[in-house]
């Protein structure tokens, strides 16, 4: 496939994924439909460990700069999930509130 971005051409060739059909199949909003099974996975792109004017980073957002995989922490992701649920609580009460007060004419 030829594209052009800001005047430069070049040549992209999607991977090509081999996959075979499913036994699974049905019919949506008048669309047949059928489950596909990946033959072999995908290869994926390695974790780099990259450097951009002294400061290290990494292509994939779960490895760490030194290459060591971040484990979560289930205190902390517990801790912001709650947190989370309580904002989401928030605003939905303040919304709630400020579409009553439109309404009556406050």
């Amino acid at each position: 496939m030829k594209l052009n971005y800001r005047g430069v051409n070049y040549d992209y060739n999607p991977p090509v994924v081999a996959t075979s059909e499913g036994e699974v199949a049905g019919k949506f909003r008048g669309l047949d439909w059928r489950f596909r099974n990946l033959e072999k996975p995908p290869v994926l792109q390695p974790p780099l460990n990259l450097t951009y004017r002294g400061v290290a980073y990494s292509n994939c957002p779960t490895v760490k700069a030194t290459g060591t995989p971040q484990e979560p922490k289930v205190k902390s992701l517990s801790r912001w999930l709650m947190l989370h649920k309580e904002k989401m609580a928030k605003n939905r009460s303040a919304s709630m509130l400020s579409r009553t007060a439109h309404e009556i004419g406050l």
